[in-house]
């Protein structure tokens, strides 16, 4: 059987638990993003994505000691990441709480203006605002789901881990959303059609 590769990042943490405080450094350059743009997808605000990769940070620097590589060190981040998103949504039941979308997230930024035409660029903004509007009205863990495997590009193993349930009932939860998200969506892409037949 082939050996797996040796997570390059596990050395880090490990650097980081021997008193190598770089280390740590280096870890918060590589998950910072990843992290701010889970956060800002399930929160849908800026402020609370910030506090939370603060949160996660903190999280991931006072418990380093007591991690162990079952899963990837990624896993582990997302795990927190996620864990934290969910504590503040229950704690702060904000749930609903939003800020105007402007098309800007980190993942977003090779199709910035420029790719496309102005109208092409508004209604690109349009579709991606009403879409995330219907991501807020998902279940929390649907809705984790979905940014986990949608946004993250995760495989179904891997959101088991990070939401602690079997891949089946991954399957089920993104089921549900998807079908959810259609319903949503639906009204707004037959109107829209509507409009450029008219």
């Amino acid at each position: 059987m082939e050996k797996q590769a040796a997570d390059p990042d596990d050395s880090l943490i490990r650097e980081f638990i021997s008193g190598q405080e770089e280390a740590f450094s280096e870890i918060l350059g590589r998950y910072r993003n990843l992290v701010l743009n889970v956060a800002y997808r399930f929160l849908r605000d800026r402020t609370e994505a910030e506090d939370v990769a603060q949160d996660v940070f903190l999280k991931i620097y006072c418990s380093a000691r007591t991690y162990e590589p079952k899963a990837k060190f990624s896993t582990w981040v997302y795990k927190i990441t996620a864990n934290v998103c969910l504590n503040r949504l229950r704690n702060e039941k904000n749930a609903a709480k939003s800020v105007p979308y402007d098309g800007q997230d980190q993942a977003d930024m090779a199709s910035s203006p420029g790719f496309f035409s102005p109208s092409e660029e508004l209604e690109r903004n349009e579709r991606m605002t009403v879409v995330h509007d219907a991501l807020q009205c998902l279940p929390a863990n649907q809705r984790l789901a979905i940014v986990l495997k949608r946004y993250e590009g995760l495989s179904y193993r891997e959101i088991a881990e990070i939401i602690g349930c079997s891949p089946a009932a991954v399957d089920s939860l993104l089921q549900r959303a998807n079908g959810k998200l259609r319903k949503y969506l639906e009204p707004y892409f037959a109107n829209r059609d509507a409009f450029r037949k008219g």
